[in-house]
């Protein structure tokens, strides 16, 4: 019988940047200056658009992957990633647990099949499963 309370139900990925026009631009001018990174952003995107490699890892989780900017948090998310972005977040019955924080985002090195490794020894540190894939 399964815990449902240690079942993925979703994950949020938390941006270590503001959205929007304003906040984009912000990040890619900190980001060819030097003075800006963010791990997650790395992982899912190139330099021009999103990774096709990120697209198929996330339809082999089997659950949703949402990813928001720090200005985009809602309020359960934000009590768990405040001050640890870029992170990643699994949601469960019992509630948000932050899995991967911005060390473990960033030790991926903008590698999509690092990253999926990382964060399936995180879901195994934290005793969590994803569903059963249904036939």
């Amino acid at each position: 019988m399964t815990d449902h309370a240690r079942t993925v139900r979703g994950f949020t990925g938390v941006y270590h940047a503001d959205g929007g026009i304003r906040g984009e631009l912000a990040y890619v001018v900190g980001k060819l200056l030097g003075r800006t990174r963010c791990g997650l952003c790395d992982v899912t995107h190139g330099p021009v658009r999103r990774k096709q490699q990120w697209d198929d890892l996330v339809a082999r989780l089997g659950v949703s992957f949402h990813l928001v900017h720090l200005d985009e948090r809602d309020s359960a998310v934000r009590d768990v990633s405040q001050g640890a972005t870029p992170c990643v977040i699994a949601h469960t019955d019992a509630g948000p647990i932050l899995v991967l924080d911005p060390g473990e985002v960033d030790a991926a090195k903008g590698d999509v099949e690092t990253f999926a490794e990382l964060l399936r020894h995180a879901l195994t540190q934290h005793a969590l499963d994803l569903p059963a894939p249904t036939a």
